[in-house]
């Protein structure tokens, strides 16, 4: 049965603690019941790598020339990892081992990223707008980039419904956007507990989790009633939430906080 978090409970559960000090978590992608994808950029390395997060132990990662800071997968076998302003990293995973395979340019700074029915849904810093790409880095759609009035100001984060339809989190708007696959606008939801949000994403199609930065807390957004409540608060160990992902097989939520640390809080629904 699909996961109800209006009804659950979510049990704190050992921290992860990833091998180094001071290393600075920019995202995070479930890539198996037991395995997660980690951006990780510090002094030393910028680099994606591969945690069992039963054992808490790195079995793969793969060095970067540039810092990576979203990460989404495409198939169940690769993701695609943005380096630097305009790089786009294909990473496969096989075996428990990460590769570089082939790789985009685009022609804007890159803010979020997502994948949506075989294609990549960007966002971008620069006059900030959307765009759909192809895994060739074909353009297919786009959204606000042209026109006077400006959708979006910082659409740092994004995630993808089972259902294929796309949210956006704006972190100087407080607000989050939620388009379909061809990014036509659907919906905008604003609310007081929507301060500086950061990383959202999709546990079913009418819930979605988002990290208020400013609040620390982790937000539960359902589009159906266009309701906010809060999920997760400081007493339940929240500090400065950057990003987020969440594993149906496990139902767990990882949580990578805003500062250099290397900690990934996890949380079990119940």
């Amino acid at each position: 049965m699909p996961t109800d978090l209006t009804q659950a409970r979510l049990k704190r559960q050992p921290d992860i603690q990833l091998p180094g000090w001071g290393c600075e978590i920019q995202d995070l992608a479930v890539v198996s019941p037991d395995m997660l994808l980690v951006c990780i950029n510090n002094l030393d390395e910028q680099c994606v790598q591969l945690l069992d997060c039963l054992k808490g132990k790195v079995v793969s990662e793969v060095q970067l020339q540039d810092w990576p800071y979203r990460i989404c997968l495409t198939d169940r076998n690769t993701a695609a990892v943005t380096v630097g302003e305009k790089k786009i990293q294909m990473v496969k995973v096989k075996d428990k081992t990460l590769t570089k395979g082939r790789e985009l340019t685009v022609s804007e700074s890159i803010c979020g990223q997502t994948s949506s029915r075989n294609s990549l849904v960007v966002s971008y810093s620069s006059q900030p707008w959307l765009e759909v790409i192809s895994m060739d880095g074909k353009v297919l759609h786009q959204f606000g980039k042209t026109g006077k009035f400006k959708h979006f100001k910082y659409p740092a984060f994004m995630c993808t419904t089972p259902g294929g339809s796309v949210f956006i989190s704006d972190w100087d708007t407080h607000t989050i956007t939620k388009v379909d696959g061809q990014l036509n606008l659907l919906q905008t939801f604003t609310s007081p507990l929507l301060q500086q949000p950061w990383g959202i994403t999709a546990v079913t199609e009418d819930q979605v989790l988002v990290c208020s930065f400013y609040n620390r807390s982790i937000l539960l957004l359902q589009p159906s009633t266009n309701t906010v409540s809060t999920l997760l608060g400081e007493d339940d160990g929240i500090e400065q939430p950057y990003s987020l992902t969440y594993c149906p097989d496990q139902k767990k939520v990882f949580v990578a906080p805003n500062v250099s640390t290397d900690i990934i809080k996890v949380y079990q629904v119940s």
